[in-house]
């Protein structure tokens, strides 16, 4: 005599299940199931750990690549990857700094650049300085790993000004946050 007829067990289970779902209960849950199933992949979910970010000279940008960390009135300083505009410090200011007469936006769109002295990535804020005709000078428009336009604080192409006096602009700021992941 057998201890375990696996048929029997099967068949038992099988005969259980059928006698409490419908077909219908069946079709609707696997129909549920396949429209769900690409919706997980957008769900809001923390890869930072996922992993190491490719910081080898073949990942990084072309920007990355150029990149120097000794004129900070050049366009390829490091700090200024994501930046478009004038640069304060081709206008009286300074890189965080804003010339006299102009006052600081209170919001600012961000960046990640990559320092070639360390290799390490740092978070820029980039902020505009308004209420003074435009600068003019030292034009730059990086647009170093820009994001499209439904998400704001990483895209340049918005005048900043938001929450100032005027909304004239005049030049443009990085200030650096700190290191990035």
């Amino acid at each position: 005599m057998k201890k375990f007829d696996t048929d029997a067990i099967g068949e038992t289970l099988l005969r259980k299940f059928a006698g409490r779902t419908s077909r219908r209960g069946i079709l609707s849950r696997l129909g549920l199931a396949v429209v769900a199933a690409p919706v997980f992949p957008l769900l809001p979910v923390s890869r930072a750990d996922a992993a190491k970010p490719d910081r080898s000279p073949e990942a990084k940008t072309a920007f990355a690549r150029n990149a120097q960390t000794k004129d900070d009135t050049k366009c390829d300083y490091w700090r200024y990857c994501a930046i478009d505009g004038a640069l304060c410090t081709c206008c009286g200011g300074g890189m965080h700094t804003c010339p006299a007469g102009a006052e600081p936006s209170p919001v600012s769109w961000v960046g990640t650049c990559i320092n070639p002295d360390d290799g390490k990535a740092y978070l820029i804020a980039y902020r505009d300085c308004c209420g003074k005709p435009a600068c003019g000078q030292c034009g730059c428009d990086n647009t170093d790993r820009e994001t499209q336009i439904y998400v704001p604080q990483f895209n340049n192409n918005i005048i900043w000004c938001f929450g100032t006096s005027s909304m004239e602009y005049h030049c443009s700021t990085a200030v650096l946050v700190g290191p990035a992941g």
